[in-house]
């Protein structure tokens, strides 16, 4: 699954969370989420998702990237 970098990035930045103090709670490294903010990674594992999504407190299909041009999941970007 292709996570959508920006989508993430300010999720992180609205919890007022560190890179480091994310990847802490979602226990993953820092390199993943840096890589995965800045879609270098490719996609990231469903298990991978779904710890990110729940130390942000958001569902794992608010992280995802539905291409298309979409800002969100069913909404077209303005």
């Amino acid at each position: 699954m292709r996570i959508d970098g920006a989508r993430l990035l300010r999720e992180r930045e609205r919890k007022a969370l560190t890179l480091r103090e994310l990847a802490k709670l979602a226990d993953v490294t820092h390199v993943t989420v840096w890589r995965l903010e800045n879609e270098t990674s490719g996609a990231a594992r469903p298990s991978t998702l779904r710890k990110i999504a729940a130390a942000l407190g958001v569902e794992p299909e608010a992280l995802i990237d539905w291409g298309g041009g979409a800002d969100e999941k069913g909404k077209a970007a303005a």
